[in-house]
């Protein structure tokens, strides 16, 4: 039997990282992220947990090695423990490692069960330990379930790295503070520059806080250190010595750092895009819904290997400016 050709892109870069979004709906309405009435896919366009796990299989057989289940929140939908089992089961058969990121507003139910079925690692979008500062900005009270979920993760051993987003006026005095109280809890943080998708009801330019400054005031205070370490993601890590953690910096307004992308991302309706900050698109569910599905896919990654871009074009140089992109975070998948 032919073994299938690994996923390779025109600029030679080997794909292994799928990002697979459940679902674009969130429990929480995060004002950089979505307007807080937002207007969610019907249903019956959403893949089933069946399509996404056969199309998993699809990718883990081009090559595959990593799959970070995202959303929206992927723990708010129903039954999504199921798909983490099935996906689960792979681990060591094809998939090195399944990570997911959450919102942690639900960790506290479903934390062991993450551990049991073999996930090791999570990202937790957290971007304020502040109470009142959360509620306005996730405009939803729940910052006592996401620490209750985050000290359920730690208790089940699932190691963590907090993804904060800075935002200038809103956090950006905090984040000493954070990366601080994160370490402390044995967490690892990266600091992530706002990303200019979809329409929100805040002009972007307002909040925008390049890492550049924020890495400078940092070194006044502790001695950073540059890292080798890698988690497959775009960041860059530094060590900290005062307070023995891990800060990563994910920049991409201000240091483009697409020359090693290894990754691609597809939505819950089964859209795959080559790249986060572009319009290149397969569409895999008309592909999981064919005939035969397994060809077809296949058929679909290669068309997607010649499209991806070498790099995005994302930019907030001006008050009013428009979305790079249309479409919401929540729906292209984290």
């Amino acid at each position: 039997m032919t073994q299938p050709a690994p996923l390779i892109d025109q600029f030679s870069r080997r794909i292994t990282y799928l990002r697979l979004s459940v679902t674009d709906r969130c429990d929480l309405r995060c004002a950089y992220c979505m307007p807080e009435r937002m207007t969610f896919l019907p249903r019956k366009e959403v893949l089933s947990l069946e399509e996404l796990h056969d199309m998993a299989l699809g990718f883990i057989a081009r090559g595959i090695t990593k799959i970070r289940l995202t959303g929206g929140e992927p723990l708010v939908r129903r039954d999504m423990m199921e798909l983490v089992r099935a996906l689960g089961r792979k681990l060591g058969d094809g998939l090195e490692e399944l990570t997911m990121t959450t919102n942690a507003t639900r960790l506290d139910e479903f934390a062991n069960g993450l551990a049991d079925a073999g996930i090791r690692r999570i990202n937790v979008s957290l971007d304020t330990l502040d109470r009142a500062k959360f509620e306005n900005l996730a405009r939803r009270d729940s910052l006592p379930q996401v620490l209750e979920g985050l000290a359920a993760a730690k208790a089940a051993g699932l190691k963590v790295k907090l993804n904060t987003v800075a935002l200038k006026g809103i956090n950006e005095e905090e984040i000493p503070d954070l990366v601080a109280w994160a370490h402390g809890q044995g967490f690892d943080m990266t600091l992530i520059e706002v990303m200019p998708l979809g329409e929100v009801e805040e002009d972007r330019f307002d909040h925008y806080l390049p890492l550049i400054p924020v890495r400078e005031q940092m070194e006044q205070r502790w001695t950073l250190t540059p890292s080798d370490h890698r988690t497959g993601g775009p960041a860059r890590y530094v060590d900290i010595a005062e307070t023995g953690g891990r800060l990563g910096f994910i920049t991409p307004l201000t240091n483009n750092f697409c020359d090693g992308c290894n990754r691609i991302r597809v939505t819950a309706t089964g859209q795959l895009y080559a790249c986060l900050g572009g319009n290149e698109q397969v569409d895999l569910r008309e592909a999981m819904r064919s005939a035969d599905p397994e060809t077809a896919l296949s058929d679909a990654l290669d068309v997607a290997m010649k499209i991806k871009p070498e790099r995005h074009h994302f930019v907030i140089d001006r008050p009013g400016g428009a979305p790079a992109l249309a479409r919401h975070m929540s729906m292209t998948g984290g």
